[in-house]
């Protein structure tokens, strides 16, 4: 599954398309731009240019208009040969295998669209024998409707039709038949790989059972908001963390002691926007651990622009786990980062998201989550303790309606075991 992998020994140039629409305006595509970009960047690519166009609906043959698709065509065909020449095309939304055969055709350059950028990366991340499987599996279910366009540079043979109700049918092309073919090594490759899931997703089973009696924490929220920061803070051990997108694509566990207290704490993959069905249904069972878990921290970059959003994002995708009810705390993170643009005093405009104090925003909405709700800074370690406190208050709490008889606070344990039955 080679087809969507970015060189990582030479970095590639690329170009980013997004449209603006009614449903979507300049600033929003901004946005999805800045995160496309930010994609880009963690995959190994370098972007030197941006298009936008503002039409009312992603057009259904060439994504944009057959204006703009001369001019990417143009600015390709100039950066030719150059030093500066053009690696790839990347479009902010998935496109259509009608979509993608029309502009390969007309720019002669490889394009990816959000979605394989994505799988891309998870490509790169993935470590373990579980997230290889997931990813190879969600590649293929992007690549079966588009399977088509990789055989167009093979011409149909005609094939001996002949006239009236008695005429044979005619032969196919090499091209269908190699099409056909792939289609029927990737449904059974596919086969092959979901019962490896559900060998696996068994095994993790077994293994969360021998877990002990311990109350469960998982970390959750929009990719690279500081989960992993926070969860090697809190356990003490060393989490791969990186200011990329992804950096965490399998699921850690570990047992943290606050006090006397031992609970498990786990980091999983963060979420994001536009992310198709396929990928979400492929890395389900990554997510067990949020399904079990007795208490979910919701962790916010609170210093992000557009952090609202991420958070209806995750609470979206936790509803589509049937997670939306379960306990929740909102960890918004990174205070340190935070800033503003002070307004001058005779400036009479109603203050927005841009100009408003940190202080000012814990009394908007947020002071309705009371002690669901702790500021803090993961790499400065800012208001950590405060955190540690209200944590062993919920989980002593939960402990106790979960399991009424277990005298834990009078046991000992053992950091690195995984398993104590308590």
């Amino acid at each position: 599954m080679k087809e969507f992998i970015i060189s990582t020994t030479k970095k590639e140039t690329a170009i980013l398309v997004g449209i603006i629409t009614q449903a979507q305006n300049e600033r929003k595509t901004n946005e999805y731009l800045d995160e496309l970009e930010f994609l880009a960047h963690t995959a190994g690519a370098e972007v030197v240019k941006r298009f936008t166009q503002r039409i009312d609906y992603p057009h259904p043959a060439t994504y944009v208009g057959s204006g703009k698709l001369r001019e990417l065509a143009e600015f390709v065909e100039m950066r030719k040969d150059s030093d500066e020449e053009i690696g790839m095309v990347i479009f902010d939304d998935e496109l259509s295998a009608k979509q993608l055969r029309n502009i390969e055709k007309e720019l002669k350059i490889k394009i990816l669209d959000r979605t394989s950028l994505i799988l891309d990366i998870f490509a790169m991340r993935a470590q373990t024998a579980h997230a290889k499987v997931q990813v190879e599996l969600a590649q293929y279910k992007y690549m079966l409707p588009r399977l088509q366009r990789l055989w167009t540079h093979l011409e149909r043979q005609g094939g001996g039709s002949g006239s009236g109700k008695g005429g044979s049918v005619g032969l196919r092309g090499p091209g269908e038949t190699q099409l056909e073919m792939d289609r029927r090594i990737i449904l059974g490759r596919m086969s092959l790989l979901k019962e490896q899931l559900s060998q696996i997703d068994r095994q993790k089973s077994i293994q969360r059972k021998n877990r002990g009696r311990l109350i469960r924490v998982a970390l959750v929220g929009y990719t690279n908001v500081g989960k992993s920061t926070l969860m090697n803070l809190l356990a003490k051990s060393e989490v791969f963390a990186e200011n990329k997108l992804f950096a965490t694509l399998d699921t850690t566990v570990r047992k943290v002691i606050i006090e006397n207290l031992p609970f498990l704490l786990s980091d999983t993959v963060g979420f994001i926007r536009k992310l198709p069905t396929d990928l979400v249904e492929s890395f389900k069972s990554t997510l067990d651990e949020v399904r079990e878990a007795d208490l979910l921290l919701h962790v916010v970059d609170v210093s992000h622009p557009d952090f609202e959003e991420q958070i209806e994002v995750v609470n979206k995708t936790l509803a589509d786990l049937n997670c939306g009810d379960k306990p929740m705390m909102v960890l918004f993170n990174k205070v340190d980062a935070f800033s503003y643009v002070q307004k001058d005093e005779d400036d009479l405009t109603p203050k927005t998201r841009e100009n408003i104090t940190l202080d000012e925003l814990k009394q908007t909405w947020m002071a309705k989550l009371e002690d669901n709700c702790i500021f803090i800074s993961a790499r400065e370690k800012q208001n950590i303790d405060t955190l540690k406190d209200v944590l062993y208050k919920r989980v002593c709490e939960l402990h106790v309606q979960k399991y009424p008889y277990n005298d834990f606070l009078y046991q000992t344990y053992d950091e690195d075991d995984m398993t104590t039955n308590l």
